[in-house]
């Protein structure tokens, strides 16, 4: 397959999606039932494209690191504009993350949205969201990139609004768009100054630029700022601290959107665009990443210990699992991190469709019961359900361990290499650095607990109410998502090593790119070994400067390897302690787990109310807008409204001095100067009497007067 014909199919998997929109959107209530058929179709033949890219671009063309295609845009003299897009390793890869985890949810959707009154329009919805996501990924340039990322905004809303007729899925969605603004904000203003200094949008180009030497306002603190910029935008799209607060709240939406959007692709675009700008940050800018990506990682994981709804365990789940995907890119891991967000979205959107299956068989077990008032998504509610869901529950089971990060998974090979990473990035760096090392093996040690306490609580055991007792296992609509998702979390499908995945294809097709950064402003650690700076290679072209010998690429990646079995025994520790403490808990009930909320009340308190960030943000940023809001509301009504009521009586009392003078003296001259007129006429009328003797003794008269007036 040619180049050209990848880069047309890679056009036709963008465009393909938006076709289902157009049917759903217009000719939904028309097909009724068959819009899901329709969307679910157009999905599969959008994957079936997508894996020939990947195919081609992973297998044919592996070592070009991109193929690509740019245009002008549009002109205005000598100022142009480019864009384009392309297909790199990664853009590959993630075409078939999107592709695939959108149509599993359009199949999955078949059962669980049915019965809603606004079925096509969900799919439609669903076509438009999956374009958007693709052109995220296809684009080769900031400002590609920018449109498609605020289309995301908008479908997401539309999606996690969807429900809108419930005042907190209007919110939820309102909270979302408007929080991810924020973030676009900060990303706006780093295209804008990337694009100020280097004249171009495209991605190869701003990089050349950077490797020259050339700084924004020729200073390297604005190419920090320029870095953290972009980086908002991912902090708002992946749900990072402090812009993390949107995504627990969006789980008000339909199930299936939640593994769609809050799984595997909105929340992962945030990720992927580090990555895909990663040659770009400076030291500085990585760590402010990796500190962000470390915080967001620990407070979600201490906040999801707690909680008892089904969706909202898995949604501050993922913002932690997103905090471990930045936090690698940010201590420099770059192909674990990118490697983690696969395998994640993976097992993520598994979680999140089991949970859905859950929470439709809830439903329906309350409709049977006519139960209207329990929650079905309370796992209180729940328990014994690998008895009456086998299905979901081996599916959910399987997982969740590889959430956990247990060998013979995904989870375990890309979480491993994330805290190895840490582990040797804190080692050469020292000092303070090693809380990154510190928060992200005490996250993962609370993720194994937390997500073994939902399994136990909601599956294991007897069933706690009726309605769990009357449960039973969804069609095959739903469970084939499920297996299909679990098959895909098992380690050999991206190394023939269960322990370790430098030796599989993923690392060897998603190579970490030289920086661009002049070695000034780069860790030393991730410059080549042979310490060849000096030929940049484009970071920006993906070229990576293969060390002599041994077959490091950098210093960190030489240390992460020393750490890989530290990094293997400390997780397991850890995470196996979490299981553990979860079954003591919660299956086996030597410790109470009463007798510890008791004990510790005001910690337990603090995670149940997510570190009261809702509350912090109520009192301080939304009171202040509100206040600014309503301040600039009295200015408007009082100062502004005043003005203009005064202007208006003003012209009102000027209005009424002009009538007078236009009555008095404009009119009464004007009527004075009739009158006048009209007595001038009345009396002249008397001299017309018809007699010509009298009109020849007036012309008499006449002629003597001027004669009179004349001679004397």
């Amino acid at each position: 397959m040619t180049q050209e014909v990848i880069l047309f199919l890679s056009i036709t998997v963008l465009l393909v999606p938006i076709l289902s929109f157009l049917i759903n959107i217009f000719f939904g209530d028309r097909l009724g039932k068959l819009s899901g058929v329709v969307g679910t179709s157009i999905l599969a033949f959008d994957f079936l494209i997508a894996a020939t890219i990947a195919f081609n671009k992973l297998v044919t063309y592996a070592d070009l690191h991109i193929i690509q295609t740019k245009f002008e845009w549009f002109s205005l003299g000598s100022f142009k504009v480019i864009v384009g897009y392309g297909i790199d390793n990664i853009a590959a890869i993630m075409l078939l993350v999107v592709t695939l985890i959108s149509f599993l949810v359009h199949l999955f959707s078949t059962i669980y949205m049915d019965g809603d009154r606004r079925f096509p329009k969900f799919y439609a919805y669903l076509g438009l969201f999956t374009f958007s996501m693709l052109g995220i990924v296809i684009a080769n340039n900031f400002l590609m990139m920018y449109v498609f990322w605020e289309l995301v905004g908008i479908s997401s809303y539309l999606l996690i609004g969807f429900w809108y007729e419930k005042n907190s899925a209007s919110n939820a969605g309102k909270k979302a768009f408007i929080t991810n603004r924020i973030g676009d904000l900060g990303f706006f203003i780093g295209i804008m100054i990337l694009f100020m200094t280097y004249g171009s949008f495209m991605f190869e180009d701003v990089f050349a630029g950077i490797a020259s030497g050339q700084m924004p306002f020729n200073n390297p603190t604005m190419l920090t700022l320029a870095g953290i910029g972009i980086f908002m935008g991912a902090m708002g799209k992946s749900a990072q601290f402090p812009l993390h607060v949107w995504l627990p709240d969006a789980m008000e939406g339909p199930t299936p959107v939640s593994a769609l959007i809050h799984a595997a692709t909105m929340v992962a675009a945030g990720v992927y665009l580090v990555a895909k700008v990663f040659v770009m940050f400076t030291a500085d800018a990585l760590s402010f990443i990796a500190i962000i990506g470390t915080l967001t990682a620990f407070i979600s994981a201490t906040i999801a210990i707690t909680q008892v709804d089904f969706k909202k365990v898995l949604a501050y789940s993922t913002v932690s699992q997103l905090g471990f995907m930045i936090m690698s890119l940010g201590t420099g891991g770059y192909t674990n991190g990118f490697f983690h967000l696969v395998t994640h979205a993976w097992f993520k959107a598994a979680l999140f469709l089991a949970a859905g299956s859950v929470i439709h068989a809830m439903h329906h077990a309350m409709h049977h019961m006519h139960d209207h008032h329990s929650d079905p998504q309370d796992i209180n509610n729940m328990g014994g359900l690998r008895k009456t869901m086998p299905w979901t529950y081996r599916t959910f089971l399987f997982v969740t361990l590889a959430l956990a990060g247990i060998p013979f998974t995904s989870g375990f090979l890309s979480k491993d290499g994330i805290l190895a990473g840490t582990l040797a990035w804190a080692n050469l760096t020292g000092g303070w650095h090693w809380i990154v090392p510190v928060m992200a093996f005490s996250a993962a040690g609370m993720t194994a607990f937390y997500m073994f306490r939902l399994t136990i609580v909601a599956f294991h055991g007897e069933p706690k109410t009726e309605i769990a007792r009357h449960t039973h296992e969804n069609k095959l609509p739903i469970v084939i998502p499920l297996v299909v998702l679990s098959i895909l979390s098992i380690w050999f499908f991206y190394a023939p090593n269960p322990i370790d995945a430098t030796g599989g294809w993923f690392h060897k097709m998603v190579v970490q790119p030289q920086s661009a950064v002049p070695a000034a402003y780069q860790w030393d650690f991730l410059l080549p070994e042979n310490g060849g700076h000096d030929v940049i290679q484009a970071a920006g072209h993906g070229e990576t400067a293969q060390a002599g010998g041994h077959g490091y690429l950098n210093k960190l990646q030489e240390e992460s390897h020393h750490f890989h079995y530290i990094a293997m025994a400390l997780s397991l520790l850890i995470a196996g302690s979490g299981i553990l403490l979860a079954f003591l808990i919660y299956q086996y009930k030597y410790i109470s787990a009463d007798k510890l909320e008791a004990r510790f009340k005001g910690l337990h308190t603090f995670s149940l109310n997510k570190w009261y960030f809702d509350e912090l943000y109520n009192s301080t940023v939304i009171a202040f807008m509100m206040l600014v809001s309503k301040s600039l509301a009295w200015f408007d009504g009082t100062v502004v409204d005043g003005i203009v009521n005064l202007s208006a009586q003003v012209t009102r009392f000027a209005g009424y001095i002009t009538g007078i003078f236009d009555n008095v003296v404009i009119d009464g001259f004007v009527n004075l100067v009739a009158r006048v007129t009209e007595y001038s006429g009345g009396q002249l009328r008397k001299l017309q009497t018809g007699n010509i003797q009298s009109y020849i003794v007036f012309v008499l008269a006449g002629i003597l007067l001027l004669l009179f007036f004349f001679i004397l």
